[in-house]
C-alpha cells in the first residue's frame, strides 16, 4: 500500500547527497552530506591534486572555496524549497589558505522570504579552522515549500 509522504518532513542526508551528487561538477567535488537540519546542512568535500593553484605552496584555489560556500548556503535552503535554488548574488571572504586535506562546509539559512533568500556558509580546513565564508542571495520564487498541514487518519 502506497503511503502519502509528509511535504514538511526534513530529508535526510542520504536523500540529499543523492540529489546533489546528480550534477557532475558535486560529484567531482566529492561532495558528502553529514547533516541536515532546518535550514541548515554540513557537507565535506574530497580534497583533490586538480584544487591546488600553487604547487610550491599547495594551497586551494579560491574558486573552489566559493564554490563550496555557494554550495552549502544554497543547499541549506534544501528543507525549505525542497532542492537547490538559482543564485542571484555571493560574497566570499578568504581567511587563510587551504592546504591539502578534506573540507567541512556547513550552510545556514538567515532569511527565508517568497522571493529572495539569504544563506551563509562557513568551510573549514582538515584542522578546523575557519579558511573561507560567504553570504548568498539566492532566487525562492516558486520555490517555496508546501505550507505545513495536519497529519489526518
Amino acid at each position: 500500500m502506497n503511503q502519502a509522504v509528509n511535504p514538511t518532513a526534513l530529508p535526510t542526508a542520504e536523500d540529499v547527497e543523492a540529489r546533489l551528487r546528480r550534477g557532475p561538477y558535486h560529484e567531482w567535488l566529492g561532495l558528502k552530506v553529514v547533516a541536515v537540519a532546518d535550514g541548515e546542512i554540513e557537507l565535506t568535500a574530497t580534497w583533490r591534486e586538480e584544487w591546488v593553484v600553487n604547487p610550491e605552496k599547495r594551497y586551494t584555489h579560491g574558486g573552489i572555496l566559493a564554490a563550496l560556500v555557494d554550495l552549502a548556503a544554497d543547499w541549506a535552503l534544501v528543507s525549505k524549497t525542497g532542492r537547490g535554488v538559482p543564485t542571484i548574488d555571493l560574497r566570499v571572504d578568504y581567511h587563510r589558505a587551504a592546504l591539502p586535506g578534506d573540507l567541512r562546509v556547513k550552510g545556514k539559512v538567515i532569511r527565508f522570504g517568497a522571493q529572495i533568500a539569504t544563506a551563509e556558509a562557513q568551510v573549514f580546513d582538515a584542522d578546523g579552522k575557519l579558511v573561507a565564508s560567504g553570504r548568498g542571495a539566492y532566487s525562492t520564487v516558486g520555490a517555496a515549500a508546501p505550507a505545513p498541514q495536519p497529519d489526518r487518519p
